[in-house]
């Protein structure tokens, strides 16, 4: 029997980096209302969280930047994979 998707947004696998407020990560897979990333640090479900992923596009190199809340976290050797939902959004110019 398959299990039902809660998915709302397709998933698109790919490694982009991640900012976050004192570290960095690299994510496994986005959709436009989520992402999941590897990163250290101590992150919990149901915590607020802010980050930034990293685009490259044709103009240059640009950063979504996403407040949302932590869905689920799973732990490997001294990294962390958090499952975050997007409640907000915008895309800036990368100064970095």
């Amino acid at each position: 029997m398959t299990k039902p998707q809660k998915r709302k947004d397709k998933r698109v696998d790919t490694a982009l980096f991640v900012y976050l407020d004192k570290t960095r990560g690299v994510t496994r897979d986005m959709s436009a209302s989520g992402a999941y990333f590897w990163t250290s640090g101590d992150y919990a479900a149901g915590d607020p969280i802010d980050f930034s992923i990293e685009i490259k596009t044709a103009g240059g190199k640009m950063l979504w930047k996403c407040r949302g809340d932590v869905i689920r976290t799973d732990s490997r050797d001294h990294m962390v994979g958090v499952a975050a939902r997007i409640t907000e959004s915008t895309m800036e110019p990368a100064s970095r």
